[in-house]
């Protein structure tokens, strides 16, 4: 009996500015070539944006001297109905969900992961840093969906909602 290997895609980048943008385009290719739903890519290719972005901005001072350029990496993983994407860092810090407030300008990357993805966390690898990880959910029975009454964070205030909205435009 045959069994279908998983498709895996991984990808190391410098970590430079433009390293969330290869990410983006990455994985825009990849999950085309696997045929996944538009929705579901637009989906993906937002949350390798700000995990991505994250490891660019936020990353742990390095040793003074060290000669080893910084680098991050993307991986994606389809696992029948379910995506799952890693984003891996040399920085040991966990990730911190933040409250933005609405004014702010950043700082929502990982309340959007939360929103946008069935489940998302980290873990340390052995060798060091940390992988950020966040599972979608592809199809439609396996999805968590608020109840009709609940309001999160960001569905409460349609201001905030816009000013996502706008920024995700710029990418």
């Amino acid at each position: 009996m045959s069994q279908v290997r998983p498709a895996l895609s991984q990808l190391a980048l410098a970590d430079t500015p433009n390293a969330a943008a290869w990410a983006r385009r990455r994985t825009v290719d990849v999950l085309r070539h696997w045929h996944v739903p538009p929705d579901h890519i637009e989906t993906a290719r937002l949350i390798v944006s700000e995990l991505a972005t994250n490891a660019i901005q936020h990353p742990q001072p390095s040793a003074a001297g060290s000669p080893e350029p910084r680098t991050l990496t993307v991986t994606l993983r389809l696992l029948g109905p379910r995506l799952v994407i890693y984003v891996g860092d040399h920085d040991r810090r966990p990730p911190i969900l933040r409250a933005a407030g609405a004014a702010a300008t950043s700082g929502r990357g990982l309340l959007l992961v939360e929103m946008m993805s069935h489940r998302w966390g980290y873990y340390h690898p052995p060798a060091s840093g940390k992988v950020v990880w966040a599972e979608l959910a592809l199809d439609a029975a396996s999805r968590v969906m608020p109840d009709a009454g609940e309001s999160g964070p960001v569905a409460g205030d349609p201001l905030l909602m816009g000013q996502v909205l706008v920024g995700l435009r710029e990418l």
